[in-house]
């Protein structure tokens, strides 16, 4: 059965959120780390997830769950230009 793009967004998010769990509360992943994660297959498939797993990090974004950073500093989606990091929220 194919997966629907819904199916794959809220297993991405779910992978963001666990991967940070599994790490130190100051700790940020890659968005390569989810779409590895998600990838069910060998090679370098998981590079086609590396878009859809960046809009699944600004969602959490939305949601008041994570930050986006690049070079340590929260960004907006709108200032993002190349790679960023994901980390937890700081409450």
């Amino acid at each position: 059965m194919e997966e629907t793009d819904r199916q794959l967004d809220e297993r991405l998010e779910k992978a963001i959120m666990s991967l940070l769990q599994r790490r130190a509360d100051t700790a940020s992943i890659c968005p390569s780390d989810a779409a590895r994660e998600v990838y069910e297959g060998d090679g370098d498939g998981w590079r086609a997830l590396m878009e859809p797993a960046r809009r699944a990090a600004w969602r959490l974004v939305a949601a008041g769950e994570v930050e986006v950073t690049q070079g340590g500093r929260p960004v907006m989606e709108t200032q993002a230009r190349g790679p960023v990091r994901i980390r937890r929220a700081l409450r």
